[in-house]
C-alpha cells in the first residue's frame, strides 16, 4: 500500500469515527436512554426535544459541505468566519420556531417560556457549528498537506523526467559516435552493432519510463552497451565486466548505471595507450555493490575537476531524489585509476 493510500485510509477511518461517536453521543444515545426510562421527563423528551436534535444534522453537513469550500476556501477566513455566525444565527431562529409550534403555547414542562436569545436555547447550535468547524478545519489541513505532497510528487517527477531526457541524448550521441567510426573503416561489425543499438533504444524507448525494473534487464542493457563499445575498440581498450551474486527478484530505477561506464569510456579512452576500463556487479540480496574503474593519465589523476560531466552530475541528483538515505557513492582517484563505488540499497518486486 502506498503511502498516499494509507494517508486515504487514514482519513476515512478518522471521518467514520468521528460520525459514529459525534452523532452517537450527541444524537442517538440520549434518545436511546429517554426511550428505556419511562418517566414524565423523558417522554416529554422524546416528544418536544428528540425531534429539534434532526436540525442539527443539516446545520452540521452545511458548514462542512458548503461554506466551507465555498468561503474557507475561496474567499478566506473572515468570510468563512462570517458565514458561520450567519449560519448559527438562522439554526437558532429555526429552533426557536419549531419550539413554538411543538411546545404548547411555547411553554417547556417546567412553565418556562422559551426565548428567542437565551444561553440554554442557543448552546446547542453554537456547539454543533464549533465541532463541525473544528472537524471541517482537520479535514481541511489534511487535504492541503495531500496537495502539498502531489505537487512535491509531480514536482519530482518532472526533475527525474528531465535528468532522464538529459541522459538519454548523451548516450545516443555515444553510440552513434561509434557506429560512425565503423561505417568510415567499412567494419563488418557495423550491421550487429547497429542492430545491437536497436535493441539498446527498445530499452530505452519501453523500459526506461518505468518507475523501476528489474535489475537483470539493467544489467543486461549495461552488458550491451559495453559488449558494443568492445566492437568498437577492438583490441585498442581492455574491458572486463564481471557480475557476482544472486540477480533475481530486485528492482531499481532504469539507467542508473550506465553513466558510469560512459564517463569511464569518455575519460579512459584516447589519452592513454593502453586504457583498461573494469565494471563488477556484486549482488548480496537486496545490497548492490557497483565499481567502474577507468585508467586516466597522470595529468587527469592530478586535476581536481577533470572526469566528471552531465552524465555523473545527473546519476548523482537522481540519487539523492530516489536513494536519499540508502545509497552510498564515492568517487576518487588513485594510482592513476578513476574509481566509481555506488553502495545501494534495492527493493525487490512487489515490495
Amino acid at each position: 500500500m502506498t503511502i498516499l493510500n494509507r494517508k486515504i485510509s487514514v482519513e476515512y477511518l478518522f471521518r467514520l469515527l468521528f460520525h459514529i461517536l459525534f452523532w452517537g453521543v450527541w444524537v442517538v444515545w440520549p434518545i436511546i436512554n429517554a426511550s428505556l426510562n419511562d418517566t414524565e421527563r423523558d417522554r416529554w423528551y422524546l416528544a418536544h426535544i428528540a425531534p429539534l436534535s434532526v436540525t442539527h444534522v443539516p446545520q452540521f453537513f452545511i458548514n462542512t459541505l458548503v461554506l466551507m469550500p465555498y468561503f474557507l476556501r475561496k474567499r478566506g477566513v473572515g468570510s468563512y468566519i462570517f458565514s458561520v455566525i450567519i449560519l448559527t444565527f438562522v439554526f437558532i431562529i429555526i429552533q426557536y420556531l419549531l419550539k413554538l409550534g411543538l411546545w404548547e403555547n411555547g411553554v417547556d414542562m417546567n412553565g418556562h417560556q422559551v426565548k428567542l436569545f437565551e444561553f440554554k436555547t442557543m448552546f446547542p447550535i453554537m456547539f454543533v457549528s464549533a465541532i463541525s468547524t473544528v472537524y471541517g478545519l482537520i479535514l481541511f489541513m489534511a487535504d492541503q498537506e495531500k496537495l502539498k505532497q502531489e505537487e512535491k510528487q509531480e514536482k519530482l517527477q518532472a526533475e527525474l523526467s528531465f535528468l532522464r531526457s538529459q541522459i538519454s541524448p548523451h548516450f545516443i550521441f555515444n553510440v552513434l559516435n561509434s557506429i560512425v567510426y565503423l561505417i568510415r573503416t567499412k567494419s563488418n561489425a557495423a550491421e550487429p552493432v547497429t542492430i545491437q543499438l536497436s535493441e539498446l533504444m527498445r530499452y530505452m524507448l519501453y523500459e526506461a519510463d518505468d518507475v523501476q525494473v528489474s535489475l537483470d534487464k539493467e544489467i543486461n542493457y549495461l552488458n550491451n552497451y559495453i559488449e558494443l563499445q568492445r566492437v568498437r575498440f577492438e583490441e585498442d581498450v581492455e574491458i572486463n565486466m564481471k557480475v557476482e551474486g544472486n540477480i533475481g527478484s530486485q528492482i531499481i530505477e532504469p539507467m542508473l548505471l550506465i553513466p558510469f561506464v560512459e564517463n569511464a569510456f569518455k575519460h579512459g579512452v584516447g589519452m592513454i595507450d593502453t586504457p583498461i576500463i573494469d565494471v563488477l556487479v556484486r549482488c548480496d540480496e537486496n545490497k548492490l555493490f557497483y565499481e567502474v574503474r577507468n585508467k586516466i593519465a597522470p595529468e587527469l589523476a592530478e586535476d581536481k575537476d577533470s572526469s566528471s560531466g552531465i552524465g555523473l552530475k545527473n546519476v548523482k541528483r537522481r540519487l539523492e531524489l530516489l536513494y536519499a538515505d540508502k545509497h552510498k557513492l564515492e568517487i576518487k582517484k588513485e594510482d592513476n585509476w578513476f574509481i566509481v563505488s555506488l553502495f545501494l540499497q534495492l527493493k525487490t518486486i512487489g515490495s
